[in-house]
């Protein structure tokens, strides 16, 4: 369809549904708006003489399961209705092209950019050329293509913004060159491969799983080549709660080495065991060994190893109480996971900087403002910077956003909604 096509589509009501789905009825005029600015800079950058197409990923929110899924642990996750959408056309010469709004743009070469190539770990291109990579080396047909894309999922906030990146990349892949016959699971092992391998950053699964595959999920990594993924339908909005993610302005560069040692010290006390990752040691042994880890390896990597096993143990305990719709259950193993991640798993800020504690005031104010209220909140996704999170009953939603807007500057906090698709074509 040409962008002119695209536009009259989107303006006249006929995706209308759609959008109301991925973004929630009192966000649909924004939406049209949104895509409709973005095909006009698609067409700005590339030209309209192009067959176009429009895709989506999700953000994501990590609801339970702090730094588990690395160690083959259990997770809850959800998409959210922050998205990146994109606007592209296939192209004939093997290159890809990806104009991100507010950044420059990126072009690869995906017959030459083959392999892991260090001096472009960290970059864009990294991630497309290692999702062009996964995809051709698992069977795939794999070509060049332009696209326009805009993302309301922050930079940095523990949305994973990456992860929706990288799979993004693979959405339109999928879509264009193979009929959209690969699964959201298989994109987001792909996805993870390109962060892993290419990209330079070891990250577990959970991300790339939750911006997919859409709705909250149930996800257990005991088997990472095929993780077991489970479907919770609960409405939280419809419990009378917002999920309310707070930006406290702290970001995320210079911090990989910070995330790496979580999943390091972690498979540094189960090597210790003869065992690969956290999952497969027996706790009573563990427990059995701390003089001799202590000398080993040293307190924090215990506290770490300490922090997996029980938050393992919550995850189970917070699924069960989201299918049981029990949220006094759930909330309360929120706060118990937030107290662990403060004080065991240690991320909640940095020690190369430890003036600056954006998380740690974010979740004293979110205790002053919630203390009489049935709520919760803790550290939300990888930590050291970012967001927390808290479910915020939906008449203190006004008085918790005032309060965090105040600390962190207006739009601080976003109020979001679970939407049912995480990565598809929108049209």
């Amino acid at each position: 369809m040409k962008s002119t096509d695209l536009i009259k589509v989107i303006a006249d009501g006929s995706l209308d549904e759609k959008l109301i789905s991925l973004y929630g009825e009192s966000s649909l005029d924004s939406a049209k708006a949104r895509y409709i600015d973005a095909i006009n800079s698609f067409t700005a950058e590339f030209g309209a003489d192009r067959d176009v197409s429009v895709y989506t990923v999700a953000g994501r929110s990590e609801l339970s399961g702090n730094h588990t899924d690395h160690n083959r642990g259990c997770v809850v996750a959800a998409s959210i209705n922050l998205d990146i959408i994109a606007i592209a056309a296939p192209t004939t010469d093997g290159i890809v092209t990806v104009k991100s709004e507010g950044f420059g743009k990126d072009s690869v070469n995906i017959n030459e950019y083959v392999a892991p190539d260090e001096n472009k770990f960290g970059t864009s291109e990294s991630i497309i050329a290692g999702m062009c990579a996964g995809l051709r080396e698992n069977g795939h047909t794999v070509g060049g293509f332009v696209a326009y894309a805009t993302s309301t999922v922050l930079k940095g906030s523990g949305l994973s913004s990456s992860a929706a990146f990288e799979d993004m990349i693979g959405t339109i892949e999928n879509h264009l060159y193979n009929n959209g016959n690969i699964d959201n699971v298989e994109i987001a092992k792909l996805s993870q491969y390109a962060e892993n391998t290419f990209f330079g950053k070891p990250c577990g699964l959970m991300d790339q799983v939750a911006c997919a595959v859409g709705g909250i999920v149930a996800i257990d990594f005991s088997d990472v080549k095929n993780p077991i993924i489970e479907p919770i339908n609960f409405d939280i909005s419809g419990a009378g709660y917002n999920l309310c993610i707070v930006n406290t302005g702290g970001n995320h560069a210079d911090l990989t080495d910070e995330y790496a040692s979580i999943p390091s010290e972690m498979k540094a006390v189960a090597a210790h065991f003869g065992k690969e990752v956290l999952r497969e040691v027996d706790e009573d042994a563990l427990i059995s060994a701390l003089p001799t880890l202590r000398e080993k390896l040293g307190d924090r990597a215990i506290l770490r190893a300490l922090h997996f096993i029980e938050e393992n143990r919550r995850v189970a305990t917070q699924k069960k109480a989201l299918l049981d719709g029990d949220i006094d259950t759930f909330f309360e193993n929120v706060k118990a996971s937030g107290r662990s991640s403060f004080c065991y798993l240690q991320n909640v800020y940095t020690s190369k900087n430890v003036a600056e504690q954006g998380l740690s005031l974010a979740l004293c104010l979110a205790e002053r403002v919630l203390k009489d209220c049935r709520a919760a909140w803790r550290v939300h996704g990888g930590g050291f910077a970012g967001t927390i999170q808290a479910f915020v009953p939906a008449d203190k939603v006004a008085q918790f956003k005032a309060a965090m807007d105040a600390c962190f500057g207006d739009g601080a906090c976003l109020v979001l909604l679970i939407r049912p698709e995480g990565a598809a074509r929108v049209i």
